[in-house]
């Protein structure tokens, strides 16, 4: 790949590239989109990426640089399930046109660093989640996901009488295969968390109707999104770490270990932690932040 350090700095975001991995940032502007505002940062292994393209952009004057995770690799990608709108879209660096030159040499660097796994689903997810809100406020109640548990907390003011029948509810990471989101931003959206077949007989008994075939107001183990509740910032992040919790209590295999395994390189975490500390005394990062991300870094040793 290319040399560490090398940066290609876009509207909205700036990918900067080491020898194994891509550290994109996002700017905090008033026009960047409020998800990438919260994602505030994400290191991408080569490994986690399918395809890498370049095209004109819709605005004038302007390409996109655009990679693609390999399914299974990103557990925000996996519960976005491909409704971003495309200026939310982590993956899309825009560039003014006459940088395009620049772009296609790193598009071309980049596919060089794909592999042969590129086109194969990922075994366990490659891609940390980002930082989820402990709880947000979605349509009906509210929903706190504290690691282990997810838990629903009713609005009486909003809530079905079904999902009142049924109580405030709490489900273990072990008992779900998964979640399923629906983007409030497309039309009225939910957050759904899928479940086992035992884990819904002891919730319902038998007879009761399957997690799809239940419409998210009626289901006790959905919540409603839209109406300005639970914004894709808030929502699609918790989603993504309740996805990755789920796939974290799974045995693992032998790929999963060897990921686990690996640790990241000492010098390229006291560079990174170096680029925080100037981050931090340019006034772009808060104490809190730079605390909070030197803890993460340190934790990768």
């Amino acid at each position: 790949m290319t040399r560490m350090g090398d940066v290609l700095a876009g509207i909205h975001s700036t990918w900067e590239f080491d020898t194994d991995s891509v550290l994109i940032r996002f700017e905090r502007g008033i026009r960047t989109p409020r998800l990438l505002q919260v994602l505030g940062e994400r290191r991408i292994p080569y490994e986690a990426l399918s395809t890498v393209d370049l095209a004109p952009g819709k605005r004038k004057g302007t390409v996109v640089l655009h990679a693609v995770p390999r399914r299974g690799a990103d557990p925000l990608f996996d519960a976005a399930g491909g409704q971003l709108r495309e200026a939310a879209d982590p993956y899309r660096l825009v560039l003014p046109a006459e940088r395009e030159n620049l772009a296609g040499y790193y598009a071309t660097e980049l596919r060089g660093a794909l592999g042969p796994p590129a086109d194969e689903e990922a075994r366990t997810y490659l891609v940390a989640a980002p930082p989820a809100p402990p709880a947000f406020k979605a349509y009906d109640g509210k929903v706190a996901f504290d690691g282990k548990e997810v838990s629903f907390r009713w609005f009486w003011t909003a809530a079905s009488s079904a999902k009142w029948k049924a109580g405030d509810q709490a489900f273990r990471v072990s008992e779900l295969t998964g979640v399923e989101w629906r983007s409030p931003e497309v039309s009225v959206g939910h957050l759904r968390l899928l479940r086992d077949g035992a884990a819904k007989e002891r919730a319902g008994g038998e007879g009761q109707e399957t997690d799809a075939d239940t419409a998210a107001d009626q289901d006790p183990a959905s919540v409603v999104l839209g109406r300005g509740y639970g914004p894709v910032h808030e929502s699609l992040p918790l989603a993504a770490a309740v996805l990755e919790a789920i796939r974290a209590a799974e045995p693992e295999d032998d790929d999963a270990a060897r990921h686990r395994d690996h640790r990241a390189n000492p010098a390229d975490i006291a560079d990174r932690i170096r680029h925080l500390g100037e981050l931090h005394s340019a006034g772009l990062l808060t104490d809190q932040e730079f605390t909070a991300k030197k803890s993460e870094l340190l934790a990768e040793l």
